[in-house]
């Protein structure tokens, strides 16, 4: 039986729905979704099985108008993500149309290796008159000669079954590049610290937007099956720490029960999730910071 296998990075602007539609489409939930916009740091890649085709998602930071070094180094994994990929999906929010942002990726599509496939979905069609979609549709095809146009909610699941179907036909023959039984390539530290991250994102989504950074500092096996796992959250500032502790501490008690209660859903047995928080003033300057995320700290500088 002839086998697939290959990469796909889903890009676009931040809030596109790159995440939701990478946990649609492992089945599982690999990738930190928030109402937040530039939740996702690493290139994160969940995996799929289509009949005998194995897709490897990498869900990319969205791309946006950077900023700060952590805004480079995100854009440049990002485009890196994409410069690496069998086939490219650019996504686009049905009801936001033809944004500047999206104007900006679709200048820089030409930059990929002359070699890339590119296909564009449409998300959140749910929102939008079909007048307007097919009007939407022609000036994105008019812009760049994409392979195929998928009308998609990520969310609901429309149109999925039928992207995932192509980008499965699409991929090169070759052998399956994971085990058949995982999901994603990224270590269990790093899941577990994305997890802790989703909780303080949407607990402190208006105070704390993105100030903060989760490591996972110990991770030990015990005989009765559980594991321990020792977290801290990086904070800039003292007066954050204090935002996040909460009065007596109830706020990361309540993220702490949060996240444990996650991570033992997806691993499937009993943790016991310690935190810590600690300001560090400089961490968005730090390399190793950087490496933990799954970033390049040398990217920021471009």
């Amino acid at each position: 039986m002839t086998t697939r296998a290959g990469f796909v990075a889903l890009i676009g602007e931040p809030n596109a729905g790159k995440s939701t539609l990478t946990n649609r489409m492992v089945g599982a939930k690999v990738s930190i979704v928030t109402h937040k916009v530039q939740t996702t740091r690493a290139r994160i890649r969940g995996v799929a099985l289509e009949g005998t085709a194995q897709i490897v998602f990498v869900d990319t930071p969205g791309l946006f108008q950077p900023r700060r070094r952590l805004d480079r180094a995100m854009v440049a994994a990002a485009w890196g993500g994409a410069a690496d990929a069998d086939i490219v999906v650019l996504l686009v929010e049905a009801h936001r149309g033809m944004t500047a942002g999206v104007k900006t990726i679709l200048d820089r599509l030409p930059d990929l290796p002359k070699t890339a496939r590119v296909a564009l979905a449409i998300n959140k069609i749910d929102r939008t008159q079909a007048e307007t979609l097919l009007s939407l549709s022609k000036a994105l095809n008019d812009a760049y000669p994409f392979e195929r146009t998928f009308m998609i909610s990520a969310e609901k699941g429309h149109g999925t079954e039928d992207l995932k179907a192509w980008l499965g036909a699409e991929l090169p023959e070759g052998p399956w590049l994971y085990p058949e039984d995982q999901i994603a390539d990224l270590p269990l530290r790093m899941i577990a610290a994305e997890m802790t991250r989703e909780k303080l994102t949407l607990r402190l989504h208006q105070e704390l937007p993105y100030q903060l950074t989760v490591e996972t500092e110990s991770w030990q096996e015990r005989d009765d099956g559980s594991a321990r796992i020792d977290q801290v959250i990086y904070v800039a500032r003292d007066g954050h720490k204090g935002i996040v502790l909460g009065h007596k501490g109830e706020t990361v008690k309540a993220i702490s029960k949060a996240a444990r209660e996650e991570l033992e859903e997806f691993l499937g047995r009993k943790i016991h999730l310690f935190m810590q928080v600690k300001v560090r003033e400089k961490w968005l300057e730090e390399a190793e910071r950087y490496s933990e995320m799954g970033l390049d700290f040398k990217d920021g500088n471009s």
